[in-house]
């Protein structure tokens, strides 16, 4: 079928229109980067503090040591947070985070206990055979995350009413750059021996003598182990939110330069498919002028 100037100018105003929606969501996506950044950074400042209180404590108090990898824990629940995206345009996000989690939980011994924060992501692991026992929506928001956080630390305890020593993982794709992001995991609970005695090591902040721990030293500890989980859970799903528009950021400066090039080739179509008509008018133009200018002339 030949191109008309008209059909040309169709295409070009329809690829014109999907650029700038392109582009909002461009723009959409980096200030969504940006406000999931700040609030990873401003918990940075807390989670030191809480750091800082933990090692406090666990100087004070003599705990258990934690089971050595692979005793004790061979028929232990392992309860496990897979965090991914319900949202459109991200790629591979979910795939890359399901395949992460399943691999490492199969290494692990024990029986996992899935939860899924959002639903692709519950049918990957579907698809997988490790069936989730519960199914969270993906908070569209900062102030949706605390939400789905109590809820998670809800069923974790009534994991923990079953095991006492059941694990905690959490599993979603870290924030690297504006547009790329790596699938991690975090082991929460229990505690490990060494995160513990880093704790103790950490140096206070000023130069005073430690503070003293007022009250009961068990509560205090308990209150900020709370908030440990609190903030580690927070920051793995403003993480994985971040990841999630790094991806959609990254398709969409894809269609962005696709759509440059589509317009080059339409506008270069275009401009030849107009001289190409232009040329025919003139050449018929001239043609009618030769034809008339030999019908008047005279007869020899």
């Amino acid at each position: 079928m030949t191109e008309t100037t008209e059909s040309l100018r169709t295409k070009i105003d329809r690829a014109k229109d999907l650029q700038s929606v392109v582009r909002t969501m461009k723009a959409l996506a980096a200030s969504n980067i940006g406000q999931y950044e700040k609030s990873v950074s401003a918990l940075s400042d807390y989670y030191h503090t809480v750091e800082l209180g933990l090692g406090l404590c666990f100087r004070k108090i003599a705990l258990t040591p934690a089971p050595e990898e692979g005793k004790g824990q061979k028929n232990g629940l392992i309860g496990a947070v897979v965090f991914g995206s319900d949202q459109g345009l991200v790629g591979q996000f979910n795939d890359i985070i399901t395949d992460y989690a399943v691999k490492e939980l199969e290494a692990l011994p024990g029986k996992a206990q899935v939860w899924a924060v959002g639903e692709r992501v519950y049918s990957r692991l579907l698809d997988e055979g490790l069936p989730p026992i519960g199914l969270y929506n993906v908070p569209n928001s900062v102030k949706a995350i605390t939400p789905l956080i109590a809820q998670i630390l809800v069923e974790n305890e009534k994991l923990r009413s079953q095991d006492e020593d059941a694990e905690l993982h959490l599993y979603y794709n870290r924030h690297k750059t504006r547009v790329t992001y790596e699938p991690v995991s975090q082991r929460l609970l229990p505690f490990d021996e060494t995160w513990r005695d880093d704790l103790t090591k950490l140096s206070w902040p000023t130069k005073n003598l430690l503070p003293e721990v007022m009250g009961d030293i068990t509560e205090t500890l308990r209150a900020l182990i709370s908030e440990y989980l609190f903030v580690s859970l927070f920051r793995a799903c403003a993480e994985s939110l971040a990841s999630e528009n790094s991806s959609r950021l990254a398709a969409m400066q894809r269609a962005d330069k696709n759509i440059d090039e589509l317009l080059d080739n339409l506008n270069g179509e275009y401009y030849r498919v107009r001289q190409s008509g232009i040329d025919e008018e003139l050449f018929e133009v001239v043609s009618g002028f030769e034809a008339l200018s030999r019908s008047r002339s005279p007869h020899r």
